[in-house]
């Protein structure tokens, strides 16, 4: 094996049924790393502008030659599912094939691969490891004496898998199905479905939203017994009545539909959030108890679910707690070339999570300080700003490069929210602050690193709140995005310094600038067009101040 030549990640694997909207499968892309750093990575929604994007095979060969690797020697990963190991482009001049999985083991897999004409070094493998893997990117090699989680809806032989990590060596724990029916009520049930109001297009947005939801009820001990009693109502698609009535039989609520505005539908969500934050803990304590790790890293689209993330900190079962940007399915690709450069020895570069690169992106923001003074200026205005900076951020989670900002009040929380996002009206905003700013609104000595990524949920003082009141959410809390240094996001570090010494602003809204139904923009065209779209007032584009028209 050739540690000096670079590797190239990929998760392509295909849906059984070929529909407009990805179903199993979802979040392709792939990712290019030499000598232990990103070169490349490409989420394939931000190109094609397809929500969780799973048509890699219409593409790759395209990327391929863009980024000239048609003749350049390589190891390419290919990241797997449940659905099966084998890649073919719609083309037919990439083609991967690769042993059926009959274990799942803590290492890459030899495939065959035919690559335009001519064979690579090609290797596969599996879901749970490429999960595992997105974190080197972001935190270096891992730690000795860690605990390394995946945990989502399903990947290639389940959907929890535990390792540990010691002298160099990655040790087998568990990996099972039976945490199953526990993200079923966030992906696959009717009653959750009825509530949050979804179609089988936008199925993949039910866990967020759900997370979101629940925060304005209260968790109930009846209703959770009521729920188990009833088997979580996760077969009542066509039956909705059934719920209403044993509502109507057993609370006395009078339900005519999924009124999210009914405080007895939002203890619900809140009592199914209680009980995933719960079971989810034990789980990862009973695993620790056995593996007495001192670190965790934590990976899978349920390590999206901030609440359940601050409660790991909380029950402070480790020292250190890792969880990258990209959690989900948008980080595999990323795993599987981090994985393979792991293998070869190399030493794994430390990222910020603006890696999304294609499309003539700029690598440099040029911005002076009239810029700056001028984003403030409109800023304390009341203005809206969509920023686009640079290289995009990897994952789901807009963090300042692709980010809509205001100042945080309630009627510019709704305005963003609503009239320019066309959101559901209980999805809460989140803000961006200074790590000093941080300390001031929650009163916590020390900012938990995470908070860069806005993977924690976290307290807002009751004196505090009133200073930033659009960014608050029923519960007191907010996701805040915590810069803890200029070299963070300089652009955003500078606003906001200037904003706080200036203008006595100590926060900013920070939401995902995307149209409605559409992916984060990539490109500044997309920019500025999806600002017009919006209604935004202006857009910052690699460090310059536009006025929209």
């Amino acid at each position: 094996m050739d540690s000096t030549k670079p590797t190239l990640g990929i998760y392509g694997i295909q849906d059984r049924l070929d529909t407009v909207d990805p179903q199993l499968t979802h979040d392709h892309g792939l990712a290019l790393m030499e000598q232990g750093k990103v070169s490349e990575f490409i989420q394939l929604e931000r190109i094609t502008r397809i929500k969780r994007d799973n048509k890699l095979h219409r593409y790759l060969p395209a990327f391929i030659r863009e980024m000239q690797l048609i003749d350049r020697e390589m190891d390419v990963v290919f990241a797997d599912n449940m659905l099966g190991r084998a890649f073919i482009s719609q083309c037919g001049q990439i083609r991967f094939e690769a042993p059926l999985i009959k274990r799942l083991t803590k290492d890459w897999e030899e495939g065959r691969l035919w690559w335009f004409n001519r064979e690579l070094n090609s290797y596969v493998l599996n879901h749970e490891m490429a999960h595992v893997f997105s974190c080197l990117p972001f935190f270096g090699a891992f730690k000795e004496n860690s605990l390394l989680i995946h945990f989502d809806g399903g990947a290639s032989l389940s959907n929890f898998s535990a390792w540990m990590y010691r002298q160099g060596k990655i040790i087998p724990v568990e990996h099972h199905w039976e945490l199953k029916p526990l993200t079923a009520l966030f992906n696959a049930n009717a009653l959750t479905f009825g509530i949050i109001g979804a179609q089988s297009e936008n199925r993949h947005a039910v866990p967020k939203k759900m997370m979101d939801y629940a925060a304005l009820g209260t968790y109930n001990e009846n209703i959770e017994f009521w729920l188990r009693q009833h088997n979580w109502f996760e077969n009542i698609w066509d039956h909705r009545s059934v719920f209403f009535d044993r509502a109507k039989a057993d609370f006395q609520v009078d339900l005519k539909s999924f009124d999210q505005h009914q405080t007895f539908l939002q203890d619900v969500v809140a009592t199914i959030q209680e009980v995933f934050m719960r079971e989810t803990l034990l789980k990862i304590d009973d695993v620790n108890t056995l593996s007495n790790c001192k670190n965790l890293y934590y990976t899978g689209g349920c390590a999206l679910n901030i609440q359940t993330n601050s409660a790991i900190l909380e029950s402070r079962l480790f020292d250190h707690v890792y969880i990258p940007p990209c959690a989900d399915d948008s980080g595999l690709a990323l795993g599987a070339a981090a994985f393979g450069e792991w293998k070869k020895e190399q030493h794994i570069t430390i990222h910020n999570p603006y890696l999304n690169t294609h499309h003539n992106i700029a690598s440099t923001i040029n911005y002076s300080p009239d810029d700056l003074t001028l984003a403030a200026r409109l800023i304390t205005e009341g203005k809206v700003l969509g920023i686009c900076n640079g290289p995009a951020e990897a994952g789901p989670r807009a963090l300042g490069n692709r980010s809509i900002v205001a100042l945080p009040s309630k009627e510019l929380a709704r305005k963003v929210s609503v009239e320019h996002k066309k959101r559901e009206w209980y999805l809460p905003v989140a803000p961006v602050m200074l790590e000093k700013n941080t300390r001031y609104f929650t009163g916590l000595p020390v900012i938990h690193h995470l908070s860069k990524y806005m993977l924690l949920d976290l307290p807002i003082l009751a004196e505090k709140q009133h200073e930033i009141a659009g960014v608050i959410h029923a519960n007191g809390s907010a996701r805040i995005q915590t810069l803890f240094m200029r070299d963070d996001n300089p652009f955003l570090f500078d606003l906001l310094t200037l904003l706080d010494e200036q203008y006595q602003v100590k926060a900013l809204i920070n939401t995902s600038f995307n149209v409605p139904g559409e992916p984060m923009v990539q490109s500044m065209e997309q920019a500025m067009n999806a600002a017009k779209m919006m209604g935004i007032d202006a857009v910052v584009l690699n460090g310059k101040v536009q006025l929209v028209i």
